[in-house]
């Protein structure tokens, strides 16, 4: 059997933790793209490393950034992967009010580089690329709501309308040039690698603080959006079965079913025998300036043509965030009493 080679940007993330472990166990050498920074932010590759210890050799990193066009073009010929799968991004919806022209610089001319390279790659051998789009493109507008494929884009955040120009810069490359790239429009997928600023992530780090006796509040914005929420897990092998298809496409991967940031924040602090209603704060600044109220996606082409559907309930990736979140703040606590002790 003949080793394939992917190359992944934003490999230091959670999807580029999940896609990782993915493509490792089949049998993958998988080259990664990380920014030079002055602190590491590998926590999660190495945490990887030492739960695959003899896969660690076939993880490669590079430095390189998606804005520096030159360097891409050189490591994309130098590695000459088979697949590309383009994660990195600026992620966060409402930092990207605040950085507008990073956010684009990163989100859509990043991915423009990518696509250019995989395209004078392709000339000399066949490369396919996976481009993340995400349900933030739909804007969740009155009256779409579930979103498919064939629902119209209405981006209510920098995030969004950088995210849309990267979708079609994907779909001209595909039709344009020929290109295998596909789109994998996903919805809302968390996880317990999941960033500390992303909601999800927040609820369960402060929760389980606040059950330690580490935090006393959790601060707030718009509890009753609505997102469909599954496990990222999941969702990094639906990136992977739209390489292996005969055609490019793109398709849209969610669970389909909706839940609130309230119903999420109820979830966590019932699970630890708290009631939510005595820690939570609602803080205006964690609004964004155009709110996106509603957003359920309709993964049927997905579950038809890629043959994949999500494993995960939405209770047991409360669960599951909870679960971890809670070792951390035990060790936290159990760390500041050592401290205190030997003061």
């Amino acid at each position: 059997m003949v080793q394939r080679t992917a190359l992944i940007t934003g490999i230091t993330g959670q999807d580029g933790y999940y896609l990782t472990r993915l493509l490792l166990e089949k049998g993958y050498t998988v080259h990664g793209i990380v920014r030079r920074a002055s602190t590491m932010n590998r926590t999660r590759i190495d945490q990887l490393k030492l739960e695959m210890p003899d896969a660690a050799a076939r993880v490669i990193l590079h430095y390189g950034d998606l804005t520096d066009a030159a360097s891409l073009h050189r490591l994309v010929d130098e590695i000459a992967p088979d697949e590309i799968y383009n994660l990195a991004a600026q992620s966060h919806v409402r930092v990207s009010f605040d950085t507008p022209l990073y956010t684009q610089q990163v989100n859509a001319d990043g991915a423009l580089n990518v696509l250019e390279s995989a395209r004078v790659l392709n000339n000399r051998k066949p490369v396919r690329v996976y481009q993340a789009s995400t349900s933030e493109m739909f804007g969740g507008m009155p009256g779409t709501v579930p979103q498919s494929e064939a629902t119209p884009f209405h981006p209510r955040s920098p995030y969004g309308c950088a995210k849309v120009a990267a979708f079609y810069y994907t779909v001209h490359y595909r039709e344009s040039c020929g290109l295998f790239a596909c789109n994998g429009i996903l919805f809302n997928h968390e996880s317990p690698m999941r960033g500390e600023t992303f909601v999800t992530r927040k609820i369960t780090l402060a929760a389980t603080r606040i059950k330690m006796g580490l935090q006393s509040t959790l601060r707030m914005g718009n509890l009753k959006a609505e997102r469909d929420w599954g496990f990222a897990g999941d969702y990094v092998e639906a990136m992977w079965r739209m390489l292996q298809q005969p055609q490019p496409d793109d398709f849209v991967i969610s669970t389909g079913q909706m839940h609130s940031v309230e119903e999420f924040l109820v979830a966590v602090f019932t699970r630890l025998e708290l009631d939510w209603r005595e820690y939570v704060q609602i803080d205006p600044q964690y609004f964004r300036a155009t709110e996106v109220e509603q957003l359920c996606g309709d993964s049927r082409k997905a579950r038809e043509l890629l043959g994949w559907q999500p494993r995960t309930s939405f209770t047991q990736l409360v669960d599951l965030m909870v679960a971890h979140d809670l070792r951390l703040a035990k060790q936290e606590r159990d760390l500041a009493g050592l401290a205190s002790r030997s003061v």
